[in-house]
C-alpha cells in the first residue's frame, strides 16, 4: 500500500530519532501533523507502534517500518512536490547508495542518544534493568520473568521501567516473549506484563541465545 507524504515524513523523523517520539513533538518540532487516518494507516500496516502517554501519544518505528523505509529509499520516497520534496528524494537515494556500497542498514546510521547517567545509576533506568537482569539470570541469555525483574526494581516508577523495557526490546541482544501457557500465569504475572504491539510480554532475555 502506498504511503502519503505525511506518513513517510513521520516515519523518517522516527527513523532519525531512533526512539519513541511524542506526537506533540512531531507537530511542534517537525511540523508534521498525523491525522487519525494517517496514524491508523501506519498502525494497521504495522509500520509504526503508537501508545498513550499522558495527554498525548508516543510513536515508534517497528522493525517492519525500518524495512519499509529501506525499500522506499531504494525505490523513491513519497514526498511533497517542489524543491524540498526533490531534495528529500535525492537524499534518500544517496542514503540507499551508501547502504548498498557499505552493506550498512538504516539502523546502523540512525540510533538514539545513549542514556545519560542520572540518579538511577550509570546508563539510567536501562542500565538498572540490565543490572537487575544480570543478577536474576542463571546464565547469559537465560529467561527472567518480568515479575521478578519488577520486584528487583520496585523503587523505580513503573512508567520509567516500562519505557526502559520498550527501548531495550528494540536492541539486538534483547528478546521479550509472552508466557506460552496462559493458564499458568498468576495475577502478579499478568500485572507485571508489558504490552508491546497488543501482545503481553512476560519474560526477558539479554545476551547470546
Amino acid at each position: 500500500m502506498k504511503l502519503s507524504a505525511v506518513e513517510t515524513a513521520a516515519m523518517i523523523v522516527l527513523m532519525v530519532e531512533g526512539d519513541e517520539v511524542l506526537n506533540s513533538d512531531l507537530v511542534k518540532q517537525h511540523g508534521i501533523k498525523l491525522t487519525p487516518r494517517h496514524r491508523k494507516n501506519l498502525n494497521d500496516l504495522k509500520l509504526v507502534e503508537t501508545r498513550p502517554h499522558g495527554r498525548t501519544m508516543v510513536h515508534v518505528l517497528t522493525d517492519k517500518g525500518w524495512a519499509r523505509l529501506a525499500d522506499e529509499f531504494r525505490e523513491g520516497v513519497a514526498a511533497s512536490p517542489g524543491a524540498t520534496g526533490g531534495a528529500l528524494r535525492s537524499l534518500a537515494f544517496g542514503v540507499a547508495r551508501f547502504m548498498g556500497r557499505t552493506d550498512h542498514r538504516l539502523g546502523d546510521l540512525f540510533q538514539p542518544e545513549p542514556p545519560a547517567e542520572g540518579p538511577e545509576g550509570p546508563g539510567g533506568v536501562e542500565g538498572r534493568v540490565r543490572g537487575a537482569y544480570t543478577e536474576l539470570a542463571r546464565e547469559p541469555g537465560g529467561w527472567v520473568s518480568l515479575t521478578d525483574l519488577r520486584r528487583q526494581l520496585s523503587e523505580l516508577p513503573r512508567d520509567a521501567v516500562d519505557d526502559a523495557l520498550r527501548s531495550l526490546n528494540r536492541q539486538p541482544d534483547v528478546v521479550m516473549v509472552p508466557e506460552d501457557n496462559q493458564k499458568a500465569l498468576r495475577a502478579e504475572d499478568r500485572e507485571a506484563a508489558l504490552v508491546i504491539s497488543d501482545q503481553h510480554k512476560h519474560y526477558l532475555a539479554i545476551g547470546a541465545r
